[in-house]
């Protein structure tokens, strides 16, 4: 990843107008009724452990190691 320097910041941050933000914010929203948001996620492992073996299911651990959006 290449490090914007200051003048690099504020040109970006000049040419973008608060309508440009919010019309970029409001496009890149996740739909709300996409099918990932329907699974009751767990968060904590112990409870997750629990749950599956009182509802005898399997426990499927989503992991990663870094940036959540790849910048490491």
């Amino acid at each position: 990843m290449i490090p914007l320097t200051t003048s690099a910041i504020a040109l970006v941050a000049n040419a973008l107008t608060l309508s440009d933000f919010e019309a970029l914010h409001a496009d890149l929203q996740p739909d709300p009724g996409e099918t990932w948001r329907t699974i009751p996620w767990e968060t904590s492992l112990l409870r997750a452990q629990e749950q599956a073996a009182r509802e005898r299911k399997p426990l499927f651990i989503w992991a990663m190691d870094g940036h959540p959006l790849g910048c490491t």
